[in-house]
């Protein structure tokens, strides 16, 4: 991101000229060009896939405003440099995820959530107000509350976030220069003919299907250290650290060494997608991070309570 449009972005959060309404932060966008027909016309083309009635009844209840929030009308012009603040509506109903989230630490700084298995970190697609986001700030008023880091929807454990503006760069930076430990569990077919411990390095890109990674030839960008911590019968529970945080890395490299996680329903092979089996959770935990704390230069560390569970 270049310095304009940092300075673009930390203009837009300084000022948000719309509450959070049921934990759900306001969007914003910012109009790159001058356009005819109109603030209607403009954002059902902008938005093609949201009703054109969606958004008519929106400006009608004065739910999408300007930087000063004075509200948006079907026939405001629209200019270039304008900004125009909404919330964001789903056209069908979110499925409820029926797994409760934990607060395992909070302080000024930061807070540290246990997420359990399908609940999204953040809203995207299809989810909203059924992520880890947007619980916690409905539940803890912490309207500033942003995830320094991510997991998978289908990944449950440890999750920090920041709810403090002033020191969220010192904890953002942990995790941009590799200083903070990270430890996952996962349970996945015996490893033959391996020694363990051991370490598997690859080379990790963006798949055709965008949600997908895989492993290509080259200079390996991933890395991941995999120990045994117990075995039953054909299956193994399985102590991961990432060295690297590739998109999907861990589910990726056991299933390239033939040991797909339980309950993957990406690697080796996407299936079709389809509702979640709330019954058969993909069996990979964030169980524990740890760090020097950037503003204290203490040790931290955080252990999920979540745990696996072994196929019957």
């Amino acid at each position: 991101m270049g310095s304009s449009a940092r300075g673009r972005q930390a203009e837009a959060n300084a000022l948000v000229p719309l509450p959070l309404r049921d934990g759900v932060a306001p969007s914003y966008l910012w109009l790159t060009e001058t356009r005819a027909g109109g603030m209607l016309r403009f954002l059902c083309e902008r938005f093609p896939d949201v009703p054109m009635q969606s958004w008519a009844a929106r400006l009608e209840r004065g739910e999408v405003v300007d930087a000063k929030g004075a509200r948006v009308a079907f026939d405001t012009p629209v200019r270039q440099g304008m900004r125009i603040w909404y919330y964001r509506e789903l056209e069908t109903p979110e499925v409820p995820i029926p797994f409760q989230e934990a607060v395992l630490f909070q302080d000024d700084h930061i807070l540290v959530a246990d997420k359990p298995h399908f609940l999204p970190t953040i809203p995207s697609g299809r989810f909203l107000r059924e992520t880890l986001l947007v619980r916690l700030k409905r539940t803890y008023d912490l309207p500033h509350l942003v995830p320094i880091h991510r997991l998978d929807r289908e990944t449950a454990g440890v999750v920090i976030f920041s709810h403090n503006p002033d020191s969220r760069g010192a904890y953002q930076s942990m995790f941009q220069k590799r200083v903070v430990t990270k430890t996952y569990e996962a349970i996945a077919p015996l490893l033959e003919g391996r020694t363990l411990p051991f370490t598997y390095r690859s080379r990790m890109q963006d798949a055709a299907q965008f949600f997908l990674s895989e492993e290509v030839a080259g200079e390996p960008n991933s890395e991941t250290l995999i120990e045994l911590i117990e075995q039953r019968g054909l299956l193994a529970r399985y102590r991961l650290h990432p060295h690297t945080g590739r998109k999907h890395q861990l589910r990726l490299h056991l299933a390239s060494l033939g040991a797909p996680i339980v309950g993957d329903s990406f690697y080796p092979v996407a299936r079709p997608c389809g509702s979640d089996d709330f019954s058969a959770p993909l069996q990979l935990l964030a169980r524990a991070i740890a760090f020097d704390d950037p503003l204290t230069r203490q040790p931290r560390s955080f252990a999920s309570r979540f745990d696996l569970r072994w196929p019957a």
